[in-house]
Formats: C-alpha cells, sequence, structure tokens
C-alpha cells in the first residue's frame, strides 16, 4: 500500500500520512525554523490526528531547509512575553511535549543541522533521534536570557548524566552528531545524504513490530520520567518570571541585533542594591536596640 494523505490546512508546518508513518515538519526555514504560537498549535493538532488513524505505526517530526532542526523559539514572539501573558507560550509548549509523549506510537526527531534551545527539547520529547553529521545540539537559554525548564534540565541528567547535563545547560555546550552519539543524547548519526533513507528504515521495522507492544511499552518507559510532572509544572512558572524580565529582552534582542548580550551591567546593579541593603543594616545595627 502506498496511501499518501496530506494536509493543506496548515500554514506553518507541513503534515502528511505515507505507507503508515506520519511526516510532521516544521517549514519555517526563513528563521531556521523557530516556533511561535501557530507552529505549536499546528505541531499540537497534526500530531493529536494521528490518535484517529490505528494504521499509522509511527511519527516523524522534522525541520524544512538545510540549515536546522529547529533554533527553538522565535524571539520575535517570546519578546512580547510577561509573567501576565506567559501561561499562553508555557501551556502550548507543554501540551506539545505530553502531546508527544502521550502519543500511542513511537515519535522519532530526524534532526539535521542546528537542534537548539527549545528546538532541542523537542528533539528530548521524543522517543527516539536519529541525525545527519551536520547535526549540532545544545541548550542556549544562558547566552540568551531564557530558561530551559521544559524538558532540558528534567531529561538531560538522565540522559547526559549531571555534570555534563549542567555543562551543556551552564555552559551553553554544544555537541556535535557524532559526540552527540557517543553519549547517548541521540540514537544514531548517518551522513546528511542517508537521513530520510536511514529513517524510513526505523520506521518500515516498527510497521513489522506489535502495535499493541509498542503501545504499552512506551507507556511503561514513560512511567518515571511521566513523575516529573510536578517539575514542569515548577518549571514553567520559573519560566513565567524570567519571560518579560530586562535580562530576558536584553538577551533577545541582543541576539537578533547580532551582538554580545551585556549581563554584566545586571550584576552590577544587583551588587548596588545589595550593598545598599546590607549598609542599611548596618547603620540600624550601630543606633542600637530600638526602645
Amino acid at each position: 500500500m502506498n496511501k499518501v494523505t496530506q494536509s493543506a490546512g496548515y500554514k506553518e508546518i507541513l503534515f502528511e500520512v505515507k505507507n503508515g508513518v506520519a511526516w510532521v515538519t516544521i517549514n519555517r526555514p526563513e528563521v531556521m525554523n523557530a516556533f511561535r504560537e501557530q507552529t505549536l498549535d499546528e505541531l499540537i493538532h497534526a500530531l493529536s490526528s494521528t490518535r484517529n488513524d490505528p494504521s499509522i505505526a509511527c511519527a516523524v517530526v522534522t525541520g524544512a531547509g538545510d540549515k536546522a532542526f529547529s533554533a527553538g523559539g522565535d524571539f520575535h514572539a517570546m519578546r512580547r512575553l510577561n509573567r501576565a501573558n506567559a501561561l499562553h507560550w508555557n501551556d502550548r509548549m507543554l501540551g506539545l511535549a505530553m502531546t508527544i509523549r502521550g502519543l500511542p506510537i513511537p515519535v522519532i526527531a530526524m534532526v539535521h543541522g542546528y537542534c537548539m534551545g527549545g528546538g532541542h527539547e523537542l528533539a528530548l520529547w521524543c522517543d527516539l533521534v536519529i541525525a545527519s553529521d551536520d547535526a549540532v545540539f545544545g541548550q542556549t537559554g544562558a547566552s540568551v536570557g531564557a530558561c530551559p525548564t521544559v524538558g532540558a534540565t528534567q531529561y538531560l541528567p538522565r540522559i547526559l548524566g549531571e555534570r555534563l547535563a549542567r555543562e551543556m545547560i551552564f555552559l551553553c555546550r554544544t555537541f556535535k552528531a557524532d559526540e552527540a552519539e557517543r553519549l547517548g543524547l541521540i540514537n544514531k548519526a548517518v551522513p546528511k545524504a542517508e537521513l530520510r533513507k536511514a529513517t524510513e528504515e526505523w520506521c518500515e521495522r516498527m510497521k513489522s513490530f506489535s502495535a499493541q507492544t509498542l503501545r504499552a511499552t512506551k507507556k511503561s518507559l514513560n512511567h518515571e520520567s511521566d513523575e516529573l510532572y510536578a517539575s514542569w509544572q515548577h518549571g514553567m512558572e520559573l519560566l513565567a518570571n524570567i519571560w518579560g524580565s530586562e535580562e530576558s529582552l536584553e538577551g533577545m534582542q541582543a541576539f537578533l541585533e547580532k551582538r554580545k548580550p551585556d549581563f554584566q551591567k545586571f550584576r552590577m546593579r544587583n551588587k548596588k542594591l545589595v550593598d545598599d541593603y546590607l549598609a542599611d543594616i548596618a547603620a540600624d545595627e550601630n543606633k542600637g536596640p530600638i526602645k
């Protein structure tokens, strides 16, 4: 059977079901497949729709063009965020993560080029990751004033170990595909020209296996990490307080202007506030007890 079903209703993703596999492609190559609210909504809708077709054996998530799987969140969208409206973004991120993890079929991230920040968290949500040899994986939150608490802080310590996870997040360390494979951050790295074929081979193999077994074992494999849901909720609240802050806006604006962000000015301002506070305490102590 070579049935192909395509949906033309999406504007920021491509979606087709071909030979029992759902292919979901972020289609914003002009911004390295960075996603915004509409992109997240369409990803959630497309992936959720696979529940209506039990003949689908697995899903593949990838990015259009030849430069990136996804560079993460679109800064033009995230600059609008603040504590009051944060839930509109955060709930979409959490919703996509839970959609992928909750599907009864395996979800494969097919990665090429840059897979950074929220784009890397998207890959972390998937069950399997196959990448081309030009892929680069990283968490950029510390360099742009964001906070990778939508999967990175939960999963990276379990995948890489605590030390490397902290290095990846605190130092924005990146990993090329071969190193990512060696460390277990991804399952497999292949030459770029062979990426689609290698992914299709995985899909064909899964199609030959028991659907109910894949469904049951995915649920079992997720059991321990599902208990981290409280950490996800905690992470959403942390993010709500990050969005719209002066530091986050400086980080994103610097990225857009292609300059180095000046985070040191915030440290120095905070130092003055603390110094003034400590001076006030000392002055009160010198006055003696309150009478």
